[in-house]
């Protein structure tokens, strides 16, 4: 009997998520090259080192949320800007609908995040739905730390929030916390399967100097 090969089938959600970092990638180049900026004109603003920005600029690497801040900071756009084109800017009378499904995602090690109302440029909130995938981390691993504010709210499972300041506490769904984002944090998931958050971030004031 002539023997069969099985084809693996190809994993749609590591797809995606190369898909992700490609659009980013492509998008933080063409933002960069649109402002007249090199590599290093923008290591110098941001912080970011320049083989960190080459890899994020060639899809290698997947940057965090602190990343994201520092980048759009230094590029002097919203950070909503870094996946798509802003339709609406300051203005009274602004709206933007996110419909079930819909908004841009973002992968890091720690977070699956989708980012909401993303159309809308100088925000002075980014409101997100994350999943929580990481339950183990290391000591070292996973903090953030940034100028602003957070709010959390947990819609399903149970969370441990870490932070520079205070013992480690679990909450659990349907309960919150709120944290000046300038004190090293973390988030991890205590339930058996991922968690899933509400998270709220205040933006930096890009009139100001990066640091």
């Amino acid at each position: 009997m002539e023997k069969v090969t099985l084809m693996k089938e190809p994993d749609l959600t590591e797809a995606r998520t190369q898909a992700r970092k490609s659009e980013l990638a492509q998008r933080l180049k063409g933002l960069r090259r649109s402002k007249g900026l090199t590599q290093g004109q923008l290591t110098a603003s941001t912080g970011i080192s320049t083989p960190t920005l080459s890899k994020i600029e060639t899809g290698q690497l997947s940057p965090t949320y602190d990343v994201l801040l520092r980048l759009a900071h230094g590029l002097g756009v919203d950070i909503a800007e870094l996946f798509v084109n802003a339709q609406s800017h300051m203005g009274a009378g602004r709206r933007s609908i996110e419909r079930q499904g819909c908004g841009e995602t973002h992968n890091t090690p720690l977070y699956h995040h989708r980012l909401l109302c993303s159309q809308l440029a100088n925000k002075q909130m980014m409101p997100f739905v994350s999943r929580i995938k990481k339950h183990q981390v290391r000591d070292d691993e996973g903090w953030s730390q940034h100028e602003g504010e957070e709010f959390v709210y947990v819609l399903s499972g149970a969370i441990e929030l870490h932070t520079e300041f205070y013992q480690p506490v679990m909450l659990n769904e349907s309960e919150s916390f709120y944290i000046d984002s300038r004190m090293r944090h973390r988030v991890i998931s205590v339930s058996q399967a991922d968690a899933m958050v509400l998270w709220v971030s205040t933006t930096p004031d890009l009139s100001r100097n990066p640091q």
